[in-house]
């Protein structure tokens, strides 16, 4: 493992650079795959908590599996896919050295859930390692914003939120341990490949958690719609977090309470809120303007 793997918490690789390959599964025939497929069982909510029992993580979705194949942190043990799908996932297989089974759309349907859109992809991971959060607060600044999310449980928003981080920049994401979806399954296949980008580092304690970012002189903003600073009003350049809160229940008041200071998104037309997702997409796309103005004034 180099100094660098080691100081960003990733697995040791090969010298191809990623990690040791899994057991090929090889193309299988149609009675000998529908074998393979019988030791994966269904999960119990599919496909919002898919786990393949014993196995590993669930990744589905063309961009999500094609973002793990790609990515030398996350050792993929199988890979499920139909005809269409190898095709359309030949370079990324070629890249990870992983050898297909093939799989039918019913199939996967059967494994995932029929209302699943799978897209005819479908790998059996390993866990990204998490990160910690003393290297997230360290990293901020020059990457990007931190974004806290506080008890936001829907795996969609969250998938949508690392997404809008890895297009507009972020040193990473912080969740508590409770109260958090999984880093998989739904979250993965709406966060479109982010997942395998965006760091994650998961707190038990939040307010502890912003405490410890602002002793290390990290600005941290909660969005609160009824709040009377504005974000726009913020130089959001420097180490910066962004915390944002569940849609409804929005920041708990211990939550506001650890924050440096609460702002709101401007919003002058007739509807005054956004979804978290689009509330941090928003104050992602600031925080990167700022930083690109501060640049060009060097």
């Amino acid at each position: 493992m180099t100094a660098d793997e080691k100081a960003r918490g990733r697995r040791p690789t090969s010298a191809a650079g990623r990690p040791p390959a899994g057991k090929p599964g090889g193309n299988r025939s149609a009675k000998s795959a529908d074998v393979a497929l019988a030791r994966l069982r269904p999960p119990e909510n599919a496909p919002s908590s898919a786990r393949a029992d014993g196995d590993g993580d669930v990744l589905f979705g063309i961009h999500a599996v094609a973002a793990a194949l790609a990515n030398p942190r996350r050792q993929v043990r199988r890979l499920l896919i139909t005809e269409n799908a190898e095709r359309r996932l030949a370079a990324e297989m070629a890249l990870a050295a992983v050898t297909p089974e093939r799989a039918s759309p019913r199939d996967l349907d059967r494994l995932l859930g029929a209302d699943t859109v799978h897209q005819g992809a479908m790998a059996v991971v390993d866990p990204l390692p998490d990160r910690e959060l003393a290297e997230l607060i360290a990293e901020t600044g020059d990457r990007g914003p931190l974004v806290v999310l506080d008890q936001v449980t829907d795996p969609h928003n969250v998938g949508a939120v690392l997404r809008s981080a890895a297009v507009f920049g972020s040193a990473g994401l912080v969740m508590t341990r409770r109260n958090s979806p999984p880093a998989h399954g739904i979250l993965a296949k709406s966060a479109s490949g982010a997942l395998e980008l965006i760091d994650l580092a998961l707190v038990q304690n939040l307010a502890r958690a912003l405490g410890e970012m602002t002793a290390a002189g990290v600005t941290v903003l909660g969005l609160d719609g009824a709040a009377e600073l504005m974000i726009e009003d913020e130089p959001l350049t420097g180490p910066v977090a962004l915390v944002l809160g569940a849609e409804g229940k929005g920041l708990r008041q211990l939550t506001r309470d650890s924050c440096t200071r609460l702002v709101r998104i401007m919003a002058p037309g007739q509807i005054a809120s956004l979804n978290v997702s689009n509330a941090a997409a928003v104050a992602l796309h600031l925080a990167a303007m700022r930083r690109r103005e501060a640049t060009l004034r060097g």
